[in-house]
């Protein structure tokens, strides 16, 4: 396997963009979260909300009708759409125009929502992140990957990883099955774990941020908006990848001295999010 590249605090000011003094909501990018369930809103709610929180101008979130109330009370800065469904994602419709989408937090996986999923990957033609029940689809139906852009970014765990790659016996094996499956899709790979590593094709990227506090319920969700946030606001996909990675794993670095690794929750990475981007201009 090819050495990795380190992403350290030296590496990640070649991916980081200063914003525009005279920006405004219009340029800083429209990004969609689709997902969630009944049971499973809360998810869509991280994410969104990190999306946000990460710089991007516009949020809005397709989900289904159960989700409506919840989404508008929780997060007011953030546009609802919903199904026609009450519970499940039936038929992924919407009338605005993002920059980029992230597809996967709590979907579920009901047999109404894979074809929804089929259909807009036909169709989508748009920049997106996908992860969890999502990915869980695809697994299922590997055809599906034949659908996917070039640069589409899937953020898998490692239980995810394996559905679709396949079993390993070593982290050599592991490396390479993914850096295959990389190229033979033409997909970014945010293969999550400690440390977590980028694979776009024979280039893997290995994080050097975050610590245990981050293997809690919800934080690959607010990863997912992250990632969707700087691709809206027209990063590359393979610096939004790097640069969401290298944030998210810093606010836990951040936050560890005052929450301590058991009471550290998704939300803490949320409100640390604004502190890890400071500590990038102090870099400069």
């Amino acid at each position: 396997m090819t050495n990795p590249i380190y992403i350290d605090q030296k590496e990640i000011l070649k991916y980081y963009k200063k914003p525009d003094e005279h920006t405004h909501k219009g340029i800083q990018g429209h990004a969609l979260i689709i997902g969630g369930s009944y049971g499973k809103i809360g998810a869509v709610s991280l994410s969104s909300k990190a999306c946000l929180k990460t710089g991007c101008g516009l949020v809005s979130v397709f989900i289904p009708k159960c989700g409506y109330t919840i989404l508008q009370t929780a997060i007011p800065e953030v546009m609802v759409l919903t199904d026609i469904q009450d519970a499940i994602i039936s038929e992924i419709t919407f009338d605005v125009v993002p920059q980029a989408i992230g597809i996967g937090p709590g979907l579920g996986q009901a047999v109404e929502t894979q074809n929804a999923l089929y259909q807009f990957l036909k169709m989508n033609k748009v920049p997106i992140v996908i992860d969890a029940d999502a990915l869980n689809i695809i697994s299922k139906n590997k055809k599906l990957l034949a659908l996917l852009q070039p640069k589409t970014i899937i953020t898998p765990h490692p239980k995810e990883l394996q559905r679709l790659i396949g079993k390993w016996d070593s982290e050599d094996e592991k490396m390479s099955k993914a850096v295959s499956f990389s190229k033979q899709y033409q997909i970014i790979i945010v293969m999550k774990g400690a440390p977590t590593r980028i694979i776009d094709g024979e280039t893997v990227y290995q994080n050097t941020t975050g610590n245990a506090a981050l293997a809690t319920a919800g934080t690959g969700d607010v990863l997912t908006g992250m990632i969707s946030s700087l691709l809206a606001q027209s990063y590359e996909p393979i610096s939004s990848a790097i640069l969401a990675v290298y944030l998210h794993g810093l606010t836990a670095d951040i936050a560890l001295p005052e929450t301590g690794y058991q009471s550290f929750i998704a939300s803490d990475v949320i409100a640390n999010i604004g502190k890890a981007f400071l500590s990038l201009e102090k870099l400069e």
